[in-house]
């Protein structure tokens, strides 16, 4: 495929879904709660991907889940999770936490400082069967592994000390600077997703701003810079 072949589909930030309460203000890249759109019901096994913004001392009461790979990704602030399961953790910036819901799961999320705002992505990918035994994995990141290049966070194998996630994904993010450039190939028989967490980036000489997320339909050679500091999550798709 020629370098100049384009393969990917931008979706635009200012096209999602926006909900917002007292202590919750919410964008959804995809169809969620009362947003219906249905050329964003999700790409691939990727099916949500919430950038949520919480109140201090507020969140999410305890509530079920099923049947759903469940990923936090914490942008600022930390995120105080309690489980069915037993688990109780803080999620901070650089951390990966996976939740297998499988079988069925209840939780509770909640920002824990009565002063500091939380802002995080809640990532949900489909299960590559169903039924699974619910499960809690959580690994911190350095930056210094995401700083200026792609450190894989979440995958199928769980290599590379990344979490384990019952799909054929690769997940991979990075913190880049002034100056930063990272390149991937898209292999022809995979797809990908590339969502801007934070900052403004550059892909293949467009740019794209924080909320963005890019659909890439096929074999494709990204070249990624930014000349503020950013953050992005870039998700290789079977």
């Amino acid at each position: 495929m020629s370098k100049n072949t384009i393969t990917h589909l931008i979706h635009d930030r200012n096209a999602r879904g926006h909900a917002q309460t007292g202590w919750l203000d919410s964008y959804h890249t995809f169809s969620f709660g009362s947003f219906y759109d249905p050329n964003r019901m999700g790409f691939r096994s990727l099916r949500v991907i919430n950038d949520d913004r919480i109140a201090p001392g507020a969140g999410f009461p305890t509530h079920g889940h099923r049947d759903m790979e469940i990923l936090t990704y914490v942008l600022e602030g930390a995120v105080e999770h309690k489980d069915s399961l037993g688990t109780g953790s803080v999620i901070r910036p650089g951390d990966a936490q996976i939740m297998s819901a499988g079988t069925g799961i209840s939780h509770s999320e909640f920002n824990p400082s009565p002063t500091e705002p939380l802002h995080l992505l809640q990532i949900w990918i489909l299960p590559d069967e169903q039924g699974l035994t619910p499960r809690y994995e959580q690994k911190a990141f350095p930056i210094e592994e995401k700083r200026g290049k792609l450190r894989l966070i979440a995958a199928k194998d769980g290599r590379d000390g990344a979490v384990t996630i019952h799909q054929d994904v690769d997940l991979y993010a990075s913190v880049l600077e002034q100056g930063d450039v990272v390149n991937y190939q898209v292999k022809s028989d995979r797809y990908a997703w590339l969502q801007v967490a934070q900052g403004i980036v550059t892909l293949n000489g467009e740019e794209l701003r924080a909320g963005d997320g890019v659909q890439i339909n096929g074999e494709e050679q990204l070249e990624i810079s930014t000349n503020i500091g950013s953050e992005i999550l870039l998700f290789d798709l079977g």
